[in-house]
């Protein structure tokens, strides 16, 4: 791709495939840290591993390389605010003060997600401008809801009641 045309294009073609929305969390020199983030895919089930991209210049991205571990928390529909907060580029105790959130397994892990994972970063990959972080699964709940879903530019609620057929 070389013009800001197939960039837009590359943009609205990937902006037709929805995907959930996390807050990734972690731990560094100056406390917690975190960003919002929808490039997360499960890698294998044995063992259990699973891929985070990240933004090279992303201070949470120092964070993970200080701790060594990260903590995936797969946002709830009605959680728009803090996909929106943590998507913020202000400095990281903001983005944490008055959200509430627990410190287990090692990661800050956030209240009313619908699931959250928490792991080691065995290996952090080139990927363009983003990293890829290989990461090998330590500890996961699924307290169930509805999950948050992004799709063509907007946060989505995933409707319950739809039917996949």
């Amino acid at each position: 791709m070389t013009g800001s045309s197939d960039t837009a294009a590359y943009r609205d073609a990937m902006g037709s495939f929805a995907t959930g929305v996390a807050v990734v969390t972690s731990v560094g020199e100056n406390g917690p840290s975190g960003l919002t983030a929808s490039a997360i895919c499960s890698l294998s089930i044995d063992p259990l591993l699973m891929l985070v991209c990240l933004d090279r210049g992303s201070r949470t991205l120092r964070a993970i390389e200080h701790s060594g571990r990260l903590g995936v928390n797969v946002l709830a529909g009605g959680q728009e605010e803090l996909a929106r907060g943590f998507a913020l580029k202000g400095p990281e105790h903001e983005k944490f003060h008055g959200v509430g959130w627990t410190d287990r397994a090692g990661v800050p892990l956030l209240d009313g997600v619908v699931a959250w994972l928490a792991g080691d970063v065995t290996e952090l990959l080139p990927g363009g401008d983003h990293l890829i972080a290989v990461v090998a699964v330590t500890h996961v709940e699924a307290p169930g809801g509805h999950p948050l879903v992004y799709f063509h530019g907007r946060f989505r609620g995933l409707d319950p009641d739809a039917s996949g057929g």
